[in-house]
Formats: structure tokens, sequence, C-alpha cells
């Protein structure tokens, strides 16, 4: 590899496996710039978010280990919450950044900030209650390796509601929000007189889009660039804007859902405008499945947004956590190809680092795992051992090639609470991925020993510090 490529990475916000119109022939909402992106590049048809839920993927993105290691056991953050990401723990920006490399965050944060706040006690200051928003920020994604950054600080239906720069306030949020009910929903509290929900996602690609050409004309192509843009979307508030009203046969939710496509095809066309398309791994992603159920997707219109997976957002059952991952990179990806090994999020760093052609440190990507070899075709080996899920309520599953294990009687999220398990159900679930990728089919009791090896596989991954 004679130059580093430029990296751009999009993670979506609960945008299920089947939203994306070339991964579910019967998709009620069309993707064409996904779709497109995965005909110039390699699908993984058996990749996974580390978490079923937003805060603690990141984290594994960031970091490349599980975020179940961290202070965080379980849930999310909040748009107040102290930094998740540890003092001194190496992260994909800091990797990259030492390796040369330009790097910008922009869209949606949800690790945690460092807030100046005034005198109150800490529950009030969890809930910006005592929040100088004049005041720079402490902590943030410049605290992680990012030399550029535009963020919200958590989700799009979290206050407060404006932008940060760096570490500062653009505006700061002197207005108070009401709650706004379904499908437009968010909380009330603090928000910037100029911050509109419905043109944020217009706002943050515009932004993406201006890095790349300020990059370009500042550096063409002597010097590489890592764009991490986490979007808003498809995540609450569901609100597209008028040019994407109607786009779709799934509601207001799919036609947010052809505005996020949208905004990756505003994205690919600024990396190819400004002359990097030749020398560019792009990677389109999610941070967990669709959570389908308030919207009534599969009820209402017959849209499978998780595809034929089990569950959705928050469930250790695969619609929590198996995800939509295209890759492109010309000369490198073959055009069109396929790849149905597990991968999972965490592996960022590990496959940055093999990029690079540098050793990661033995206290950093302790569950991360290089898939540079996928990417350029070699499926002859299984790199990794086993794949650990994790629900929101804090209840493990785990991968080990045709089998998963997952160690509780109900989904670990909201499709099915174990109150509501009936009581002669077995302790756990094991089921067979190939012949039953559904997880329909309960094979505890009759596969004991499957069940007792990946049970002892997960412990010595909980038990240990790495998984690697």
């Amino acid at each position: 590899m004679t130059r580093k490529p430029n990296i751009v990475y999009l993670l979506a916000d609960d945008w299920g496996y089947g939203d994306v119109s070339c991964l579910n022939p019967g998709s009620k909402i069309q993707t064409p710039h996904t779709d497109r992106l995965a005909s110039e590049g390699m699908v993984f048809t058996d990749a996974h978010s580390n978490s079923a839920v937003c805060t603690p993927t990141r984290y594994g993105v960031m970091t490349g280990r599980y975020c179940w290691r961290s202070r965080l056991k379980q849930g999310v953050l909040n748009g107040y919450s102290e930094p998740l990401i540890e003092d001194g723990r190496m992260t994909v920006p800091m990797l990259l950044r030492d390796q040369g490399y330009a790097t910008a965050c922009v869209g949606k944060w949800h690790l945690g900030l460092g807030w100046q706040t005034g005198e109150g006690d800490r529950e009030e200051a969890a809930n910006g209650g005592t929040v100088d928003f004049s005041a720079p920020l402490s902590h943030g994604p410049h605290a992680v390796g990012f030399d550029h950054s535009f963020i919200i600080p958590a989700s799009l239906d979290m206050a407060p509601y404006c932008y940060i720069e760096n570490d500062e306030v653009v505006e700061q949020p002197v207005e108070e929000i009401a709650d706004s009910p379904r499908p437009a929903f968010w909380r009330g509290g603090p928000c910037a007189p100029g911050f509109s929900h419905e043109t944020c996602l217009l706002e943050l690609t515009t932004r993406a889009e201006g890095f790349i050409h300020q990059h370009a004309q500042e550096h063409g192509g002597n010097k590489p660039f890592f764009l991490y843009f986490p979007a808003p979307s498809p995540h609450t508030p569901h609100i597209a804007r008028k040019p994407f009203a109607g786009r779709s046969q799934a509601g207001v939710y799919g036609d947010y859902v052809t505005e996020h496509d949208w905004s990756i095809g505003r994205v690919l066309a600024a990396v190819k405008r400004n002359g990097f398309a030749d020398n560019t791994l792009v990677i389109v992603t999610s941070d967990n499945g669709c959570h389908d159920e308030p919207i009534g997707l599969r009820e209402k219109y017959n849209h499978l947004g998780n595809y034929i997976y089990r569950g959705q957002k928050s469930d250790a059952w695969d619609g929590g956590h198996r995800i939509p991952f295209i890759a492109s990179w010309p000369g490198v990806i073959e055009p069109g190809s396929c790849c149905d090994k597990t991968i999972c999020l965490t592996d960022l760093l590990a496959t940055v680092a093999g990029i690079c052609d540098v050793d990661l440190p033995e206290d950093a990507g302790e569950d991360s795992y290089d898939i540079l070899p996928y990417l350029r075709g070699d499926q002859e080996k299984t790199i990794r051992e086993a794949t650990v899920h994790h629900s929101i309520s804090g209840e493990f599953a785990i991968r080990k090639d045709r089998w998963k294990l997952v160690a509780c009687r109900g989904s670990g999220g909201w499709s099915l609470k174990e109150a509501d398990v009936p009581d002669d159900a077995p302790p756990m679930q094991l089921y067979d991925m190939v012949s039953d990728p559904g997880e329909q089919r309960n094979l505890y009791n009759e596969q004991p020993g499957v069940a007792t090896e990946l049970l002892e596989i997960l412990n010595r991954y909980r038990d240990g510090n790495r998984s690697t």
C-alpha cells in the first residue's frame, strides 16, 4: 500500500438491516445511494454492533473495547453525562492522528461531555441545571483525538439542543422547548434559538461536506483524513424535511430513512468532487437495529426494519444488533462482493492499525480484530473466536460460528421482558443461526454441550481483560 487511504465512517442511528433496500428485497424504503455504494464495494451480511443501544456501541467503535468493561453496564448516557471514554485510553482518532491523519467528528456524540458547572448538587448538574453553556467544554471529541468537531451532545431527542464546534457551544440554549409526541418525538429542555430538529441532519451533512472541501483546499492529497460522521438519523424525532415527505411506503420513519440515505449520497459526492474517491475507504453502518415496535412498521406498512431477524433495538436477539455494514475502497475491495464472516463494530481500531501497519499497545483494542483480510477478499480464515452481544438491560449473548447463546430467558430488552417469559422456559436460549436465523427454536435442552462451551467462553471474556 503506497498511500494511506482517507477513511470516512458513516454511522447511522437506529438503522435496521431491513431498512436498506439492497439488503431487503421486500423493503418499503428505497436507499439508492447506499445501494450504489454496495455495488461498488462489499456487503457484510453478518455484521454486529457491540451493543443493542447507542452509547455503548459508540464507545466500542472509538476504543475497540466492549463497553460493559467500562463504568456503563447498561442503558445509555444523556446530554449532560460525564465523559465515558477513560483518560489515556487509545482511540481510533488518536491512532490515526499519530499516523499523520487529519481527524474530524461531525454528528451525534453521545459519549459524555465535560460541561462546566456552577454550584449545585451532582443530580442537578447531571440534568443540566447548573451548566454554564458559555464556558468551553473540558472534554469531548477534542480530548480523544479529533482535530475538529461539530456535534450535538447526544440523541436528537435529548436536551440540550445546541451545536458544539470544537469545545464551544455555537449558540447557547437559552430558550426552553416543550416535549413533543411521536412521531416527531423529543424530550423538552434547553434549546438554542436557531436550533431546528427538522434541519439538524441537513446542517450536519453540510458541515461534513465542508470539512472534506476544506481539507482538499488545504492539503489536497498530501495528508490523509479520517471523517467520523455519526448521523442523528433515523432515530427519533422522525421528522423528514419536505423534499422527502411521502418518498417511502413506510410513513414518516421511512421518509426519514430516505433523507438519511440522501445524506450518505451527499457525503460520497463530496469525496468524489474533491478528488478523493480513488483513495478513500468508506464504511456505512449503524449503531444498532431498528426500533420498529412503537412505529408499527410491520403492522402498518408491512416493512421489516430488521429484516428476518428477531427483536429490535435494545434486544440481545439479532434484531437488536445485526446491522447494515457496507465498505468501499477502490483498488482494494472488489466491487459487488459479499462477506458472510462475523464482524463487530469494535473491529475498527485494529483494522485501522492494520491499514497503517502499526501494532496496538497491550492496553488498547482489547476486543478489536483486524478485518483487513476480509476487505481484501480473503475469507478463508476465521479471524475471531467469538463475538459478545450486549442488551440495554445488561444481558449478554455470545456467537461462535453457527451457534448463539443468549444468557437470559427473554430478549434482554424491550421485546420480551424476563417477567413475561413462561415459567417452564429454559434458563437460557441456544440457537443455530444457520438453520434458524430468526431465533425461533431454542435448542438449549437439546444441545447442552454447545451451551456449556459458549458459556465458558463468555465467562472467560467477562472475567478477563480482553477477548482478542
